[in-house]
């Protein structure tokens, strides 16, 4: 008999959302490799085996062992588009919103993500590093074990690093796996307005060599992680060239490339992301059907946030029912961040994803998982309960998977196992 740390059994559902040649599309988005009365064998923080419980217990003995009977076990959540560094509030604006001012109008004005940066800007390292803590834990206990988290409140070099040195602290003092992203391009600041180019050439000839610099010495580039440069290309925010200009300059660094798109205006920014082989496209709320096409035809991941539809009361969203029948790779994330989505949890995520953009709850639970994790540059590590895979594991207090997404308002997440060890219980 095989020896193993922990033994995990007698799952109602055991979902691996397993998916070995990478990320899962079109029909296989559907199939979250369902296993009934379902068994884990977890040894040295990784998945050593999953099966029938029969077959595991016949082959494995651990010193602690989980019955998990009439519950569900799956993967732990991947959010791989978020904001978490951040210092304040924007009620106000959320107000201002109800009343009918558009989003757009209000960013305009120097609101919105200006609003953040300038708060961000005045906090110490150790007040973004404790804010930051403290929206993690709440992540983790809705069962997110790995987070992509972005610099782009800082906007001017030294907060940027700032945020690259408060993103590095998290990844030493949580639980989560993080994976650092850098957005300087998220807005033109305030000292630039009007001066848009001026900017991204800043951020392309002093602020992403410094990040690059800073990313080769961190303990992420020792483990492997994926560095990309991010950039907002949007109207009132980059243009395609300056978007070109800002990823073009992170690509000849060695760094990889996303990029928010088709927010709110098509800009051509899919085609340019595709282009130059960027690993996400994020948004893609007013995306063309032929960007769709150019999407499912790559090797780009689309990441849509429905918590921001919801949240900003938009008309129109990603139509998720066409990339998925076009053959696209589809992702979820809560896009957390304080003006557009003051959201910590995939599970909502999940719930929205299905009543808005019409995926079933398997295709919502892969886009939040094994698609989630591969766009966040970890498919090979998490998103899947696959044998040689990190144990980041969920217990789930419901006899169905499909539960995470049809229940509204609760946490189903009874057990958090990370790296094969429980850190929500």
């Amino acid at each position: 008999m095989l020896q193993a740390d922990l033994l995990i059994h007698s799952a109602r559902q055991l979902v691996t959302c397993a998916s070995p040649h990478g990320v899962k599309r079109g029909a296989a988005l559907g199939d979250v490799g369902l296993i009934e009365d379902g068994a884990l064998a977890i040894r040295d923080g990784r998945i050593a085996a999953a099966g029938r419980t029969g077959d595991i217990l016949r082959d494995y003995t651990a010193p602690v062992q989980i019955d998990a009977a009439g519950k569900v076990v799956s993967p732990g959540f991947v959010d791989c588009h978020t904001h978490t560094v951040f210092a304040g509030d924007r009620a106000g604006e959320f107000e201002q919103r109800i009343r009918g001012v558009p989003y757009m109008e209000i960013f305009a004005a120097g609101g919105g993500i200006l609003n953040t940066v300038r708060a961000t800007r005045a906090a110490s390292e150790d007040e973004l590093t404790a804010l930051a803590l403290a929206r993690l834990t709440i992540m983790l206990r809705l069962g997110t074990t790995t987070v992509e988290i972005k610099t782009g409140y800082g906007l001017d070099t030294a907060a940027e690093l700032k945020m690259l040195r408060v993103i590095a602290r998290l990844a030493e003092a949580h639980p989560a796996d993080i994976v650092p992203t850098f957005l300087g391009a998220h807005a033109v600041p305030p000292e630039y307005k009007g001066r848009g180019g001026e900017y991204a050439e800043l951020v392309a000839d002093e602020m992403l060599p410094l990040a690059a610099e800073w990313f080769a010495g961190s303990h992420f580039a020792r483990q492997g992680r994926r560095f990309c440069v991010d950039v907002f290309c949007e109207q009132g925010a980059f243009t395609l060239e300056q978007a070109r200009r800002v990823l073009e300059a992170g690509r000849s660094l060695g760094l990889g490339a996303r990029a928010h798109v088709d927010e709110f205006v098509a800009l051509g920014g899919v085609s340019l992301a595709v282009g130059l082989g960027a690993l996400t496209v994020d948004h893609l709320d007013v995306t063309t059907a032929d960007e769709i096409g150019v999407i499912a035809a790559s090797d780009t991941i689309a990441v849509l946030m429905p918590a921001v539809n919801f949240h900003l009361g938009t008309a129109h969203h990603a139509n998720a029912r066409a990339l998925i029948a076009a053959g696209a790779a589809v992702a979820l994330a809560t896009d957390l961040n304080p003006g557009s989505a003051p959201c910590y949890s995939m599970p909502l995520v999940m719930a929205l994803a299905c009543r808005m953009y019409l995926m079933t709850p398997a295709e919502a639970l892969n886009a939040s998982t094994i698609n989630a994790a591969h766009a966040a540059g970890m498919g090979a590590v998490v998103g899947s309960l696959e044998a040689g895979k990190q144990a980041d594991v969920l217990i789930v207090n419901a006899p169905d998977y499909r539960h995470l997404a049809y229940m509204l308002g609760d946490n189903p997440v009874e057990t958090v196992i990370k790296r094969g060890h429980r850190v929500v219980s």
